[in-house]
């Protein structure tokens, strides 16, 4: 497959990155040439220092022969644009990074009258899965699969955490409906097996139904609290305060957002119908005991400063707030938060690559979520009738050590597999690995590829 990414800032480097792992041929065109020679240096992918809303770039680069184009630049309407030239000059398909409030409000319209078959937007997927956060009623981070019928969540081990630490997982008695699919450990992301040793503060990724998770909250005395959130506060009224807000507002819940632009306070006031709007800055403690922080029940941090978000949700937890989530940006801040007491970081980049592989993957790919800022990830899969995985046991597959199957859900039932569980066609199955062996993944779940990439299998509804 062949893929196009116009923009090499953030997220333009981390879909490269992403790609790099899919077996994909990857360009990578910006006018940055400082920009590009450093990503050289670290991808194998292809840098081309051109301006790619240029028809004869993408002309001389025979954009026609591409399978996808990702428009990634700065601008809504360069990557619009961008999108439309390629789809005339024959590219497959193209997605365009959009974040502008006005056209996500038009966004049928913007994608069938600018030839885009996906519209990526890292602020709104923030803010949805912010939300989904906040509407749980305890405090530790899940991702859900399967229609909700399985979670997976992360639990820090300290040192009095004897029933785990200390102990291999084969001899740990308390998993009973569960599975630990990974372990970060010291900043790397690890797949387990039977005979792994836990270790003091590791942060193990549990697999399993609702009640067995919670059955496990409570031997390992961490708190669910199972309180919801009535009063938000954000701070930072930028695009993915505001579409949170918004959000939150539909559901009924009291936000308060504290701003320090006068201008954009201006702006969220006349858009927000059920908002508080503060002018101020949400970094000066007196202001926020003004307005009775403590009476909150979450705090969000959404400025552009990944310090500021982190150092006020430290804050808010001294405060007795119940939830605290910072927004942040620098992969390497990934490590830092496990080790702070802020409940969950979201990053916009990871949560719009995770969306983007989705899309490439096709439809038999329900989710992906990446993992400790993407040395692994969650991949949720329906088993397809060609798929060489299906009518095997597990333990016939040939998995190598940094692929695991965490669950299968069959007719509605949840079954934390073991060796002998065998797939069937049509069942959902939550899949974790580690980047290095996603080729691998990919194979395993693919079946003869028929028509090109985008057709059979991994061809879109």
């Amino acid at each position: 497959m062949k893929v196009m990414v116009v923009g090499a800032g953030k997220l333009g480097y981390k879909l490269a990155e992403a790609m790099n792992f899919e077996e994909i041929d990857v360009t990578l065109v910006d006018i940055d040439s400082d920009k590009l020679e450093r990503i050289s240096d670290h991808l194998d992918v292809l840098t081309v220092h051109a301006n790619g809303i240029q028809i004869g770039t993408l002309k001389e680069l025979d954009i026609g022969s591409y399978d996808l184009l990702v428009a990634a630049t700065n601008s809504d309407e360069v990557n619009t644009l961008i999108c439309t030239l390629a789809k005339k000059l024959n590219c497959k398909k193209t997605i365009a990074r959009v974040r502008n409030p006005e056209y996500i409000e038009e966004i049928d319209f913007v994608k069938s009258h600018f030839g885009i078959d996906h519209i990526i937007n890292p602020d709104l997927a923030t803010a949805i899965e912010i939300e989904r956060y906040i509407s749980k009623t305890y405090n530790l981070y899940s991702g859900d699969f399967a229609k909700g019928k399985v979670s997976m969540v992360d639990f820090h081990l300290g040192v009095h955490n004897d029933n785990f630490v200390g102990k291999k997982i084969k001899d740990i008695k308390d998993l009973k409906g569960l599975l630990i699919t990974a372990i970060s450990r010291n900043g790397q992301l690890i797949i387990p097996h039977g005979s792994t040793q836990i270790e003091e503060d590791d942060v193990i990724h549990v697999v399993g139904g609702g009640e067995d998770i919670n059955r496990l909250a409570e031997i390992l005395k961490v708190p669910l609290n199972k309180k919801e959130s009535k009063r938000v506060m954000i701070l930072g009224g930028g695009n993915i305060g505001y579409y949170l807000a918004q959000r939150l507002e539909k559901s009924g819940i009291a936000v308060t957002i504290v701003e320090i632009d006068k201008d954009r306070c201006e702006y969220l006031a006349e858009k927000l119908q059920h908002t508080l709007i503060i002018h101020g800055d949400g970094t000066n403690v007196d202001l926020l005991q003004e307005e009775d922080l403590s009476s909150y029940d979450t705090f969000v941090g959404v400025t552009g400063f990944d310090e500021q978000n982190i150092l006020m949700a430290l804050v808010a937890k001294q405060y007795g707030i119940n939830k605290s989530v910072a927004k942040i940006s620098r992969p390497n801040y990934v490590h830092i938060i496990e080790k702070l007491d802020v409940d969950v970081a979201f990053n916009p980049v990871n949560i719009t690559v995770s969306n983007v592989l989705k899309f490439i993957r096709g439809g038999k790919v329900l989710s992906v979520s990446l993992l400790l800022g993407g040395e692994g990830e969650v991949t949720e899969i329906i088993a397809s009738k060609n798929s060489p995985i299906i009518d095997r046991p597990i333990e016939k597959l040939g998995l190598p050590k940094g692929i695991i199957i965490g669950a299968i859900v069959h007719n509605g039932e949840v079954i934390i597999p073991n060796g002998k569980s065998i797939i069937r066609e049509g069942d959902r199955i939550i899949v974790f690995s580690l980047a290095s062996d996603t080729p691998v993944l990919n194979k395993l779940i693919r079946p003869a590829n028929k028509g090109g990439f985008f057709n059979g299998l991994w061809s879109h509804r």
